[in-house]
């Protein structure tokens, strides 16, 4: 989610782009590859059906390609973004509370 912010990351290269380099025709001026992708979009959880967490999207098969998605939405920089995956340390001392002995 944007929120106010005014910039958006590469999905491939992580470059700090300006959020009105996501139209369909546009590419990172960094990797030169598309920036308007599946992989590119909040949206995109390799977990949900057809990698994405909107259902109502139609189903997009290259993710890594420019598409015409209605629910397109930029990834924020990566530090502006909570963590969505537990670390391994976090997984881990969540699953030795749950299975202590007391």
């Amino acid at each position: 989610m944007m929120h106010g912010n005014r910039t958006a990351t590469c999905w491939n290269c992580g470059e700090i782009l300006a959020l009105d380099h996501f139209g369909r025709h546009d590419n990172c001026p960094k990797c030169h590859l598309d920036t308007r992708v599946c992989k590119n979009c909040f949206l995109f959880d390799p977990l949900c059906y057809n990698s994405c967490k909107e259902i109502q999207a139609e189903r997009v098969v290259e993710k890594e390609e420019a598409n015409f998605c209605d629910f397109f939405k930029a990834v924020a920089p990566a530090s502006q973004i909570r963590s969505r995956k537990p670390t391994a340390d976090a997984s881990r001392q969540a699953a030795e509370a749950l299975f202590k002995s007391k």
